[in-house]
């Protein structure tokens, strides 16, 4: 079993922990974004250390990181440091998905129990795709975006990066060619029209509110 090291202890950080050890990695220890809670134990494991002092290392080289900060900005930001120290961010595929062997996934890619991926579609780095979410085949995610969990994104569509789809949409085949970056797409909300970018919409259909 391989290493590894989660970042940003919070209220998501139990589901990646089960993420990574279904995958067959164990848990080396914690590390929360300040000193704070240096020392606590979260689930079983020690909060060993924080942000600051892993970007103090030189060299990052040989260790593996999974993030579970909810903050696309922070998510952006702690994972392009640690790529540029050389450090990896393994991609994480729950057993239980059905991901097609026609796909393309992205490096730090996190699909959580239950979801699918068809072929031909493509997943950008640094994304997540959270419980029973379906990618159909020749859409497009970019990369560090969040997929909240029942979310159905539909053929031929393409979601920009930086950009929350919330839980139980759904971006309906053959309406909507583009959703823009920097976007959010409302729990529940039934995409017809493509946004633009900096954009949130919600509702069924979805309507702009900003």
């Amino acid at each position: 079993m391989r290493d590894i090291y989660i970042l940003g202890i919070g209220r998501n950080t139990v589901t990646v922990m089960d993420l990574v050890e279904d995958c067959g990695y164990n848990i080396r220890g914690l590390l929360h974004y300040n000193r704070d809670r240096i020392g606590e134990e979260y689930f079983g494991h020690t909060i060993k250390g924080c942000f600051e002092d892993l970007f103090k290392q030189e060299s990052l080289k040989g260790l593996s990181f999974a993030l579970s900060m909810g903050n696309l900005s922070v998510r952006k930001n702690i994972y392009e440091r640690i790529v540029t120290k050389g450090g990896d961010v393994p991609t994480l595929l729950h057993p239980s998905c059905v991901i097609s062997r026609r796909c393309s996934i992205g490096n730090g890619v996190q699909v959580m129990p239950g979801s699918i991926i068809q072929g031909d579609s493509c997943i950008g780095d640094n994304t997540v795709i959270t419980v029973n979410t379906t990618i159909a085949h020749s859409a497009k995610v970019g990369s560090h975006c969040l997929l909240s969990g029942n979310v159905m994104v539909g053929v031929y569509s393409t979601v920009c990066e930086m950009t929350h789809v919330g839980q139980g949409s759904t971006i309906v085949s053959g309406k909507v060619s583009r959703i823009g970056s920097n976007c959010i797409l409302g729990a529940g909300a039934v995409l017809i029209s493509d946004m633009p970018d900096n954009s949130i919409f919600v509702g069924n259909p979805a309507h702009r509110i900003k």
